[in-house]
């Protein structure tokens, strides 16, 4: 629903588009603050699958979204990269900009579940 549209991976990190749409917007003519973070979720697990064990998988445990300026049209892109990955855990540092103003800035934390052994 969203159209979250990853553009670009690199090692340790991402980018992702989303169009900002009018069934998007609040009634206020802002983009819901949900959609950014549902966007800063995404990529925040979605960052670490190139480089983690083949089967493995990531849950989100917590992030922290602070949220800058509104944003009313054009394209929202959010870049991710990881900061720190062990086995376990990663730590994700998320910035998501509208144009050529940042935002919203992120960082989380993702468990990272080894693959399930037969």
């Amino acid at each position: 629903y969203l159209g979250i549209r990853a553009e670009e991976f690199w090692p340790g990190g991402m980018r992702a588009r989303i169009e900002v749409r009018d069934e998007l917007l609040t009634p206020f003519g802002n983009l819901h603050g949900g959609v950014i973070a549902a966007l800063v979720d995404h990529v925040l697990g979605t960052v670490c699958y190139p480089v983690m064990p083949r089967g493995a998988w990531a849950a989100t445990t917590e992030f922290k979204l602070n949220y800058l300026a509104p944003v009313s049209g054009g394209t929202l892109e959010a870049v991710s990269e990881i900061v720190s990955l062990t086995k376990r855990t990663a730590v994700v540092r998320i910035t998501v900009t509208n144009g050529d103003r940042t935002v919203a800035i992120a960082q989380g934390t993702v468990l990272v579940m080894p693959p399930k052994q037969p």
